[in-house]
């Protein structure tokens, strides 16, 4: 536990709750954001990265939208960016965790057989700009750097007062009303709080496996994962209504179904991480007292 912590795109939702978790445990940790770390510039890992060091890559190009019109700049950020840090890793002498997603994945399956959770050697088939780029990440890391680790978790949230979906679901059932939600994209919902220790864990140096999956175990669809916010805040489930994605459609597609398992992981010694409604309970409580609406 000795090894210093170096965070790359600290001012995210991974990044500043990785910091917090990493200090509690009286870890020393530099934590940089996107603009104190331009990861796109080769020349700047240099500055922050040290001998023994951990570095946790947690800056991405993560508008999954946007990324359809801005390809190149996705790529910078997704595919050239973490290449720049693993080749400066190898050079110092640092450690690696590269944070990737589950939409490397096609969410499709061969006739005939039924969804599963993904594993972590499993086919992959990204279905747009953002998960073909976060993927040539994965590559370009393991290539410049093959003792890397690339940590996939998926549908991240924390719940409390952000701009992640579990927030907005809590912020709508302190409203009136209904909500239309998704019922036909499955994932794996994982708590912030969660996935952070499991790369803190990774971090320890204990886990050989290269690739792992981080995500609380479990699938759910984005409305059963409202329906049940609803429920932990006491409000009326019945208020989430559940939609086809045709009624929401979106510049990038997104796969039908990305859930993620963890057995081979667990199997490389990451300890499993808990069921996704026990995390979401987690996070509601923490979360404290519904906002006051007028």
């Amino acid at each position: 536990m000795s090894s210093r912590i170096v965070i790359s795109g600290a001012g995210g939702l991974v990044g500043r709750v990785l910091a917090g978790q990493a200090r509690e445990q009286g870890r020393e940790v530099l934590a940089l954001t996107s603009s104190q770390w331009d990861i796109t510039d080769a020349g700047t890992a240099e500055r922050f990265i040290a001998a023994d060091d951990v570095v946790v890559n947690c800056a991405a190009y993560t508008q999954v939208d946007a990324a359809e019109a801005e390809p190149e700049r996705a790529a910078e950020v997704n595919t050239d960016g973490p290449e720049n840090i693993a080749q400066a890793c190898a050079r110092a002498g640092a450690s690696l965790i590269h944070l990737s997603t589950d939409y490397v994945f096609s969410g499709s399956f061969p006739d005939g057989q039924e969804p599963h959770p993904y594993e972590i050697d499993d086919e992959t088939g990204p279905v747009s700009v953002y998960g073909r780029t976060k993927l040539a990440g994965e590559f370009a890391v393991l290539a410049a750097m093959p003792d890397a680790h690339i940590v996939r978790s998926a549908w991240v949230f924390e719940g409390g007062d952000g701009s992640d979906f579990v927030a907005q679901m809590r912020l709508a059932a302190a409203g009136t009303g209904t909500v239309d939600v998704v019922a036909d994209q499955i994932g794996s919902p994982t708590y912030v709080v969660d996935l952070c220790a499991a790369l803190l864990t990774i971090a320890d140096g204990m886990i050989r496996e290269p690739v792992l999956h981080a995500a609380n175990f479990g699938a759910a669809s984005r409305f059963e994962q409202a329906q049940a916010v609803f429920e932990e805040v006491g409000a009326d489930p019945s208020r989430v209504r559940p939609v086809g994605s045709d009624r929401h459609p979106r510049p990038a597609p997104r796969p039908v179904y990305s859930a993620l398992s963890g057995v081979k992981s667990a199997a490389a010694g990451l300890t499993p991480l808990r069921p996704w409604r026990e995390a979401l309970a987690a996070a509601m409580a923490a979360a404290g007292p519904l906002p006051s609406t007028p």
